[in-house]
């Protein structure tokens, strides 16, 4: 009987390892840098981290090389993640997400969809993690300023996250323009709950970005 038994439990063991090698994952950058080392980390569930560190960081990493060279790439992913959130297809999204953020771990749209696909699927030690890594990357933004005045912008690293803190607000874009009054700053003339509203955002970092993948 026992030898049954144990049998029985080498099967299940062996399944359960083989599904766990199976699960689509996160690949960190294989590069010595700092970026690199805090993917690996969060991945691991230490979320505790400087996340406005963490976010320049990768400015300074080869990955936004190479982030930059699969734009198009990662704009394809984003589109097949809407269309598969259209069907509920929760392992595709699953797959998916962790695509975007094997080029771009920074990426709070791609942390907010993975989280909610894992609440959905009642899992909640990964809903967690993600749900911490995305409000982490969000609060290292906004807490930096009111983004009410140039003077006071928030500070970004890409455009991309300008639209994601206006989407989770839940304003309209009106008006994108440049307002160098007191900083760097794209100044977003919104409708935000049927009113008129105005944000900016410190794009400093953006432009420093943008220089570096010119001297590459």
């Amino acid at each position: 009987m026992k030898t049954k038994f144990f049998l029985l439990l080498a099967v299940v063991q062996h399944t359960f390892t083989g599904l766990a090698q199976q699960a689509p994952q996160v690949i960190p950058p294989p590069f010595q840098d700092n970026y690199s080392a805090t993917v690996k980390k969060l991945e691991s569930g230490q979320t505790d981290i400087n996340y406005r560190e963490f976010r320049e960081s990768f400015l300074e990493s080869e990955q936004f090389k190479v982030a930059s060279r699969k734009f198009s790439r990662l704009d394809s992913l984003q589109k097949e993640m809407y269309a598969q959130m259209h069907k509920s297809n929760y392992p595709e999204l699953i797959k998916i997400t962790k695509q975007m953020l094997s080029i771009d771990y920074t990426s709070m749209l791609a942390h907010k969809i993975l989280r909610q696909t894992y609440k959905l699927m009642g899992d909640t030690i990964n809903s967690k993690k993600y749900h911490d890594i995305q409000f982490g990357l969000l609060k290292s933004i906004i807490k930096n300023g009111d983004g009410k005045t140039c003077a006071t912008a928030w500070p970004v690293i890409q455009i991309s996250e300008e639209y994601f803190i206006l989407d989770m607000l839940g304003a309209e874009l009106k008006k994108q323009s440049i307002d160098n009054h007191g900083g760097l700053c794209d100044r977003m003339d919104v409708k935000e709950d049927k009113e008129k509203k105005t944000y900016y955002f410190e794009t400093s970092k953006v432009f420093a970005g943008y220089d570096k993948l010119k001297s590459k």
